[in-house]
């Protein structure tokens, strides 16, 4: 197979062959345009000398003489000699050679056909005719009587073409120098030009561009953030379908090379351009929507030519939050219960070396029989496995925390509908069991009990819990809904108690504080079986 040829060599042979044709083109018409001119620069000169030999004193007095030739003769030679003339011809009013450069031509008739219009019309013109001598370029123009209307005769001087042809050629010399130097000019350029364009498009071949043109598309398009990039004027020059279903629109096509200032308002990317600074995890809200955006300069060669915005919904975020805090949740459980076992196997195998079979039988009946009985009321309470998984790993975890935690022997399930999420539900009652047990361990006072509360009424599905701590202040009670606040102090706390809120509201539940008979907060969630 024959390699293609590179960029720089196909453009540097393409540019230097249509040069190649446009010199050849333009000596061409220059060729043209010279020989047009020379022509009709020696038609005029022709022209001007026969009327100027027409007008002459000392030929009308010629003309009036017995033996006009030998007069008329010796004018046109002096003519001819001071003019570089091919030849002058005088006839009479008959068209009668007078005059020839070939002196055994005079006498008879001129040759060419075109004196009819200087001997009958009385004009003076320029024509180009066969004559004795070859093809010639003549001035033709009447000899008048001094009455200025009877016509005596013709005067005809004329230039060979053949010595046209003989100047053509010298012109046509200086015309290829001057078209072999355009071209290799031309070649030169093209090859500087070539250089140029492969340096700027970073060496790349057509068929490498055109991979990356369509890998860039795939990409941006599989990533599920939207993306927004824009030009140095802040135009709109990519976007991919996310973006485009945040901005509400059903043709993304359409927006391109529009100012991004009319889609997005609040855009904060003409700052970037200005300025070339990142931003990165900045809130907004486009069309009603919560995103996180980050916002980063694009520069070429030190200057910025433009800038690209990656943002994403808030709700997603969210939920990924609350994924993770699920997560959390499951690994806490079941390191606890893990926990534990390993205190009842490090107990039995100790009563084991001492002999003691008939204790280690005792505590392993009594915790065989303990789980059992827990594992059977809760799964006999609640049906949901995602839900009474989570409850008796909490119950293992309260259990490693020295914390007594009471599953309310009202509580009853069913399997959650399909259309609540169930990952919601998880996330509210894992974190206020989170918070709850956090609660009652910095209240030395009483002892640290949580109790838990779970009801299916039909209608609505009813979560709630209780704690013995401290509890939470009235007057927080309205910015609690509103903030994100904790009563505690590490940093970042309060995160979980903002995830219930929202979770709720996401579920289109309601989320009600009251103080609970435990003496400390009792969170109450109502969730809505119609879903969200």
């Amino acid at each position: 197979m024959i390699k293609p040829l590179k960029l720089q060599t196909r453009f540097a042979y393409y540019s230097s062959f249509f040069i190649l044709i446009i010199v050849v083109f333009a000596g061409l018409l220059f060729y043209l345009t010279i020989s047009d001119a020379l022509q009709t620069q020696l038609g005029k000169r022709a022209l001007y000398l026969a009327e100027t030999t027409a007008n002459r004193g000392d030929v009308l007095a010629a003309f009036k003489t017995d033996n006009p030739t030998e007069a008329l003769q010796r004018i046109s030679t002096n003519i001819m000699m001071t003019t570089d003339a091919a030849y002058v011809v005088i006839g009479n009013e008959n068209g009668i050679r007078y005059t020839h450069p070939i002196t055994e031509r005079i006498g008879k008739p001129m040759v060419g056909d075109d004196n009819a219009r200087a001997l009958l019309d009385g004009e003076s013109y320029i024509s180009i005719a066969n004559g004795s001598m070859g093809q010639s370029i003549r001035g033709k123009a009447p000899v008048f009587d001094t009455d200025g209307t009877t016509i005596l005769g013709v005067v005809s001087i004329g230039y060979l073409t053949s010595e046209l042809d003989n100047l053509y050629l010298q012109y046509l010399d200086n015309i290829f120098y001057i078209m072999m130097i355009a071209l290799f000019i031309g070649i030169l350029g093209s090859i500087f030009l070539s250089r140029s364009i492969k340096k700027q498009i970073f060496n790349l071949e057509p068929n490498e561009i055109a991979n990356l043109f369509t890998e860039k598309n795939a990409l941006i398009e599989s990533v599920r953030e939207a993306i927004i990039t824009v030009n140095h004027k802040g135009e709109i020059t990519t976007l991919n379908n996310a973006a485009a279903k945040i901005l509400h629109l059903s043709d993304k096509d359409s927006v391109i090379g529009e100012n991004i200032e009319h889609h997005v308002p609040n855009t904060h990317l003409l700052e970037v351009l200005t300025y070339g600074k990142k931003q990165h995890d900045k809130p907004m809200i486009i069309n009603g929507n919560e995103v996180i955006v980050n916002r980063v300069p694009i520069k070429m060669n030190g200057k910025i030519v433009g800038a690209v915005a990656s943002f994403r919904l808030q709700s997603e975020i969210d939920q990924l939050a609350i994924e993770l805090s699920q997560v959390k949740q499951y690994t806490e459980a079941l390191r606890a219960q893990t926990h534990e076992f390993n205190n009842i196997l490090y107990t039995i195998s100790g009563l084991i070396q001492l002999n003691a079979s008939d204790e280690a039988l005792s505590i392993i009946h009594k915790e065989v029989q303990g789980q059992s009985s827990l594992t059977q009321f809760i799964t006999n309470r609640v049906k949901d496995p995602f839900l009474n998984g989570l409850i008796i790993g909490f119950f293992n975890r309260a259990r490693e925390l020295k914390v007594k935690l009471i599953f309310d022997e009202d509580s009853y399930l069913e399997t959650l509908p399909d259309n609540i999420e169930k990952s919601l539900i998880i996330s509210i009652m894992g974190n206020l069991l989170t918070n709850a047990f956090e609660e009652v361990e910095k209240n030395k006072d009483r002892p640290p009990i949580v109790r838990l509360f779970v009801f299916d009424n039909g209608e609505e599905i009813i979560i709630e819990v209780e704690d013995s701590g401290n509890g939470l202040a009235q007057e927080k009670l309205e910015l609690l809904f509103s903030e994100n606040i904790s009563t505690k102090d590490a940093k970042f706390r309060g995160y979980g108690l903002r995830k219930v809120i929202s979770s709720v509201q996401e579920l289109n539940g309601k989320l009600a504080l009251e103080k609970g008979d435990l003496s400390g907060a009792l969170f109450i969630a109502s969730i809505s079986k119609g879903g969200m």
